[in-house]
């Protein structure tokens, strides 16, 4: 059987496990060629750092996306992940325009503002700007506050319901992408998730977990990373998100346990073998 490549299109903190430094091994680690596009080169993420170097390499996605095409280079998957402008997000637009085949699942992170508020480098026109690149998805992974913004909605913090959760899947849905996957649902105490709905057959499903005190960076590129690389090995998509919750939920649960600094990330090195069994 071929080996499946995806291609994915983020930036680089070398130091601090997020973006493609979490997303090249654990997509690796599910059997798939990875193929990465940098948007960035950072010497840190910028959470809980400071002092950080920062260089932009928009000018870079063009030229190298059309070398690709003298190439022939086809991909069975799309992925981005934050993205660091509105001219990126145009970029990509164009790029997933030329890479797309008839088969080709393109999958949309909107990794731009979490716990009701935008990252510090984005405004509203940003979040406009990320509405119309998921339009262009196969499947989007927002959390509440991503949803929120790009549907011009008030955040409810935690005052809201299954009725307003099914509300957001099925509005994100009319957008354009056919699945959506929900990430920080919650709705006991205690318990924290994901909600999911295919618009093709109408379904609601849900997936909840234990929940371990803190914050802890990178988690939703880990989560999306393990999400892309269960459905590219055919795992449905409650499945697959299943997969993805259990295997992020270990790699928080080993450095709650370690007790190790949070800003370099979490341990997801030491779980990949339970992702690898959990695809098997």
């Amino acid at each position: 059987m071929e080996q499946k490549r995806v291609i994915t299109i983020q930036d680089i903190s070398c130091v601090g496990r997020c973006s493609l430094t979490v997303a090249l091994p654990i997509i690796s680690a599910a059997g798939i060629e990875t193929s990465i596009l940098p948007t960035a080169i950072l010497s840190t993420h910028t959470g809980g750092f400071t002092g950080y170097t920062f260089r932009d390499l928009t000018d870079d996605i063009k030229p190298i996306s059309e070398h690709w095409k003298t190439l022939g280079l086809k991909a069975d998957a799309l992925y981005t992940g934050y993205l660091g402008s509105r001219e990126q997000l145009e970029l990509v637009e164009q790029l997933f325009s030329d890479f797309r085949e008839k088969t080709t699942i393109v999958l949309v992170d909107p990794a731009m503002a979490d716990q009701g508020q935008l990252y510090p480098a984005f405004d509203l026109d940003f979040a406009l700007g990320m509405r119309d690149l998921c339009a262009a998805a196969d499947i989007v992974v927002p959390n509440i506050t991503e949803a929120t913004f790009m549907l011009e909605k008030p955040y409810p913090g935690s005052d809201y319901d299954q009725t307003y959760v099914e509300g957001l899947l099925r509005e994100l849905a009319e957008l354009g992408p056919r699945q959506v996957v929900l990430t920080g649902v919650s709705f006991e105490v205690g318990k924290l998730g994901i909600a999911a709905y295919d618009k093709k057959t109408n379904r609601f499903e849900y997936y909840f977990r234990d929940h371990i005190e803190g914050y802890y960076h990178g988690t939703g590129d880990i989560y999306s990373s393990a999400l892309l690389g269960a459905l590219l090995n055919d795992k449905p998509l409650i499945e697959a998100a299943s997969i993805a919750v259990d295997f992020t939920v270990a790699a928080i649960q080993r450095t709650f346990d370690a007790d190790t600094d949070r800003k370099y990330g979490v341990d997801f090195e030491h779980v990949l073998p339970l992702y690898i069994k959990l695809l098997s």
